[in-house]
Parts: C-alpha cells; sequence; structure tokens
C-alpha cells in the first residue's frame, strides 16, 4: 500500500480506537504531509469534522498555490461537502480508498476536472463494513441519512 494511503488508513483507525467513525485523510504536498486528520464528530460534538475537513483544518492556514499543488488521499469516497472543500481549495487529485459502502462526489470532483483515483482498497472497505454494520445508527448519522 501507497505510504499515504496507510497515513490515512492509520488516522480511521485512530478514529475508530477513540470511539469515532473510521474515515481518514491525508494532505501531501510535494511528497509530504501537510494535513492529517480522522473523522471526529463523535469525539468533539463537531456536524462538520469528517476525516477530510480534519486534515484541512490540520494542514492550517495555506497559500492557494499548496493546495493546487497537494493530493489528498482518503479512505472513504468523499460526502458532498467534503467534496466541496476540495472544490474550493482547488485540490486536482483525490486518491480514494473505497466507494463501494459510500459513494460520494468523485462525479462532481471529476466534472470540476479533479484527477479521481479509487483502489478499493480492502482494508478501509473491511473496515468500513464492519463498522456500519455494528453501529449503523452512527454512520447513518454521520451522513445524514435517517431510519424511517
Amino acid at each position: 500500500m501507497d505510504a499515504f494511503m496507510q497515513a490515512a488508513l492509520d488516522e480511521a483507525q485512530a478514529g475508530l480506537n477513540e470511539g469515532g467513525i473510521p474515515i481518514g485523510s491525508v494532505i501531501v504536498h510535494n511528497g509530504r504531509i501537510i494535513g492529517r486528520g480522522h473523522n471526529r464528530r463523535v469525539q468533539q460534538g463537531s456536524a462538520i469534522l469528517h476525516g477530510e475537513m480534519d486534515a484541512f483544518e490540520n494542514a492550517g492556514r495555506q497559500p492557494a498555490q499548496v493546495y493546487r499543488e497537494s493530493v489528498l488521499y482518503t479512505t472513504l469516497s468523499p460526502c458532498s461537502m467534503c467534496t466541496g472543500a476540495i472544490l474550493l481549495y482547488g485540490i486536482p487529485r483525490v486518491i480514494v480508498g473505497e466507494n463501494q459502502t459510500f459513494m460520494g462526489g468523485e462525479d462532481l470532483l471529476r466534472a470540476n476536472g479533479v484527477q479521481v483515483e479509487v483502489l478499493q482498497d480492502e482494508t478501509c472497505i473491511a473496515m468500513m463494513r464492519d463498522f456500519i454494520a455494528s453501529k449503523p445508527e452512527l454512520w447513518n448519522e454521520d451522513i445524514g441519512e435517517t431510519s424511517d
């Protein structure tokens, strides 16, 4: 596995270990991680701290050019909110661990010129499948679905 996807997966595992949702992300600029994060909605009581959003927050304020030269790695296909942040900051390339358990805004990213590569990594898939099976109510809350 690519070292940067492994770093994103390590973030996902950290989130799971903290009692949260196992989604991790890193932002890489010139071969160096400048931001890393994992879904902290449960841990922080946050409405927005998805893995990608946490990675952006932890990257701190960066010049626009840095984002335009960066690659974002995420263990799961990015939701609408995270897709919007990727577009807002001009990230040109996104590497996705898997999109079998959840398909996010990949089409929107591609339509806006973002190169999206989906790995279908078995470890990412298994982690999300196991989590969704064990905590469906938490997963549905995270992605904004209700179980009417």
